[in-house]
């Protein structure tokens, strides 16, 4: 038996069938059962452990159907519509679901209905069947009230008025019910009956497509999958070459023979229908991944979903069969990096709305930098201004102090200069540019930034910045470098 705290007593939680044979039963007191038979074995429900075992079994019913669901702490909702043709018939689907179970240890049970609610009262109550279309209140009518679903303050009530069974509340008035018993009573009854849909939320977002390869024998090598990995992509171009649309994020997902499912991830920073770059990019995932892979007994199973899709713009190629286009290398080289070495491997610089230099580029992940016109973050990507100032070629993260040993007053540049332990001597100046504060960010009293480009007695150029101004105020201006031209 499976005990559990409830209301600061230990009950029965669940219980097998050598329990239920000594006519012991759910919710019965722990103290009781002992009484009655000492000997008997208890352990500790694990709700946590539970769970966890249960989010695995769904991930494993993702060969059946992509809309798995899980419900309360022992069941699981599966939407098989469209997918029985699959297995040859929704029978052999069942069959095949109960089978593979059972050879992984688990007793379950198993309704098909076409409502949930049926289904999960088939499930339930007559261990495994399938309940043919119409056919529902037939089934439902014999059940006790626990097979609608219903709360237990509602179910003890109907009970006290005599009312025992799912027929007996089918029969009776529907006004004087839901004026004593609540709505939810006739809602859980018509959904069990069809007459209201039910709908069912996947635990997982449901891919827009899907191919998948099953094995008489299962496989075990990295190298397979990599092999299988174009042949999958190449069944999925053509669903996406009649949809218009190419992969921006695919999955795969490979399916252990003992239930066990391992998913692979990766992202494209463009839209992507080319089964050998899609190749190419799993390549490198699988072999930054491979030694996390543990394909135990091999794998049975494995698919490829595009997880979101976007619109695919066809392009003129040249003579060669090229595109020849520079971005596109570009993309897929920073693809096969991000696949390796993960999403924040390669950023891109994006501008926004800020006068203040460090404030004025973001660092994005690749696949997610916007073009011109999109929103970056949040914010708005600022437009090229030509008529803007020379900049550095290397912006400092956050400026540097530097030491002035002289400087020309009220707002020249310096002679002299210290930074990094290195003194130098400015031979040529331009500036100052000044940059007022962001107020609202920093304040009405935040000092004003001179900046100046200056070169030294080697060439070397660089750009400083005083922040604040001499005699505005009793605290001294201080200086800073912030970037180096080439």
């Amino acid at each position: 038996m499976i005990s559990h705290r409830e209301n600061n007593t230990q009950r029965i939680a669940a219980l097998d069938e050598q329990a239920e044979a000594l006519r012991l039963k759910r919710g019965m007191g722990i103290a009781d059962a002992r009484a009655m038979y000492p000997s008997v074995e208890v352990v500790e429900a694990e709700p946590a452990v539970d769970r966890s075992l249960l989010e695995s079994l769904a991930d494993w019913c993702d060969r059946y159907t992509p809309l798995v669901a899980i419900e309360g702490a022992d069941g699981l909702f599966l939407d098989i519509t469209g997918c029985a043709h699959l297995y040859r018939g929704e029978r052999q689907m069942l069959d095949d679901l109960l089978v593979r179970l059972f050879g992984q240890g688990f007793h379950t049970r198993a309704g098909l209905a076409s409502t949930a609610g049926a289904a999960w009262a088939a499930a339930r109550f007559l261990g495994a069947g399938i309940v043919e279309p119409g056919k529902e209140e037939e089934l439902l009518a014999p059940l006790p009230l626990s097979a609608l679903r219903i709360e237990p303050a509602v179910r003890i009530g109907l009970e006290s008025v005599g009312l025992r069974t799912a027929g007996a509340v089918m029969s009776a008035p529907r006004a004087p019910l839901a004026r004593r018993f609540g709505k939810q009573l006739l809602l859980r009854l018509d959904q069990a009956l069809g007459r209201i849909e039910e709908a069912i939320s996947p635990r997982l977002p449901v891919p827009a497509l899907s191919v998948e390869r099953q094995f008489a024998e299962p496989i075990m090598q990295t190298e397979d999958i990599k092999t299988l990995t174009p042949l999958l992509a190449a069944t999925l171009k053509k669903d996406l070459e009649r949809r218009g649309e190419g992969a921006r994020v695919l999955q795969l997902a490979l399916f252990r023979v003992d239930g066990a499912v391992c998913r692979i991830v990766i992202g494209t920073s463009r839209p992507l229908r080319e089964p050998s770059l899609i190749g190419r990019l799993f390549q490198e995932k699988l072999t930054a991944v491979e030694s996390d892979i543990d394909a135990g007994y091999g794998f049975e199973l494995v698919r490829l979903s595009a997880l979101a899709v976007a619109h695919f713009d066809m392009q003129q190629t040249d003579l060669d069969g090229d595109v020849g286009h520079a971005g596109e290398a570009l993309a897929i080289f920073a693809d096969r990096v991000r696949a390796r070495l993960g999403e924040q491997a390669v950023m891109k610089p994006v501008p926004v709305e800020s006068h203040i230099p460090e404030r004025s580029i973001i660092m994005v992940p690749f696949a997610e930098a916007p073009g011109k016109g999109d929103l970056a973050k949040g914010r708005q990507v600022a437009p090229w201004d030509l008529s803007r100032p020379e900049r550095p070629f290397r912006l400092f993260r956050h400026p540097e102090p530097v030491e002035v040993a002289a400087a020309e007053i009220p707002e020249g540049p310096p002679i002299y200069f210290r930074w990094r332990r290195v003194i130098h001597k400015v031979t040529r100046s331009e500036g100052p540019e000044r940059i007022a504060p962001e107020w609202w960010l920093e304040g009405k009293d935040a000092p004003t930034r001179d900046y100046f480009r200056v070169e030294d007695g080697d060439g070397r150029r660089y750009w400083l910045y005083r922040q604040g101004l001499y005699g505005a105020s009793q605290d001294t201006p201080r200086w800073f470098m912030h970037g180096i031209f080439a």
